[in-house]
């Protein structure tokens, strides 16, 4: 097997015992004895296909490091640059106590595996986390002040991160996407969120009539966030239960949903540009919210 340009190379000498499973190959003892591939585009190619829908490249300390403090047994493989062993040593030893195969790479290759360069020295596959239907989110949900994000045709994934950070921040309970939507998280995503992806779920819509009754029904207000035209959000009294519809940033959100809404609020500024962006707003909404909800 060529190791020239190849994630799969064998794990430097210098890693110490402690990090391994006792054997010169740091993924002895993979589930089936399965062996690694041997080039990343067979591997990128395959689990495009085959995993997709259910696992998820992740790469970034804060990202990787929130998914073993929440839910570890979704780690499927790791890889590690030589300088991250020190302090990611507790990930290492719950990979070798529970089987799973872990690799000291070189930066070229991490860059490959996230195709990124901003992979901060581990990459990590990872089942993915169910979507919640709404009624079992709802159901679920403690007494008191919640808020949720409806996300209207947002997908840039720098964007997404960004929103989920502040969302974790500030105590949202869960990104609430419509029955078509096609946003999921990516690896970008998660690396911007710093971990926030793993502190709230995603939630799936029904149908829209449906999911806005079943939302009143449990004492949430829609709020509509528009660039212009919208109440005051800094003088608007806001409901101790609020579901903020965030729309794309150059389309805006469906007229129809706007209409639909039982609030419609606007960030107010200087003029001297036209508006923040989603992410930023989303930012400044979600601290609304937290200082009258507390």
């Amino acid at each position: 097997m060529r190791d020239s340009g190849s994630p799969w190379k064998p794990r430097s000498p210098s890693v110490p015992p402690s990090s391994s499973s006792g054997s010169s190959r740091p993924d002895r003892g993979r589930p089936h004895g399965q062996r690694e591939p041997a080039s990343v585009p067979a591997a990128e190619a395959g689990s495009v296909r085959e995993h997709r829908d259910v696992e998820l490249r992740l790469y970034g300390l804060n990202a990787i490091r929130a998914v073993f403090a929440k839910r570890p047994q979704a780690i499927r493989k790791l890889y590690l640059v030589e300088a991250r062993i020190p302090q990611l040593q507790p990930l290492l030893k719950w990979c070798v106590a529970n089987r799973v195969g872990y690799r000291v790479v070189e930066d070229a290759d991490l860059q490959k595996l996230a195709a990124s360069t901003h992979h901060e020295g581990v990459v990590a596959e990872v089942l993915r986390e169910e979507q919640l239907p709404l009624s079992t989110w709802l159901r679920d949900l403690p007494a008191g002040p919640q808020c949720a994000l409806w996300l209207d045709g947002v997908g840039n994934p720098h964007n997404l991160g960004a929103i989920l950070r502040s969302a974790a921040h500030f105590g949202a309970g869960a990104v609430l996407l419509t029955k078509h939507s096609t946003l999921a998280l990516s690896g970008a995503a998660a690396r911007v969120a710093e971990g926030g992806a793993e502190a709230l779920p995603f939630v799936r819509l029904g149908r829209e009539d449906n999911s806005i009754a079943q939302l009143h029904g449990a004492g949430f207000k829609l709020a509509a966030t528009l660039v212009r035209g919208g109440g005051d959000l800094f003088k608007a009294s806001m409901p101790e239960r609020v579901v903020y519809v965030l729309g794309a940033e150059a389309e805006g959100m469906s007229p129809d949903l706007a209409k639909a809404c039982d609030l419609r609020l606007s960030i107010p500024g200087s003029g001297a540009v036209e508006s923040l962006n989603v992410a930023s707003a989303t930012a400044v909404l979600l601290s609304q919210w937290a200082r009258r909800a507390r």
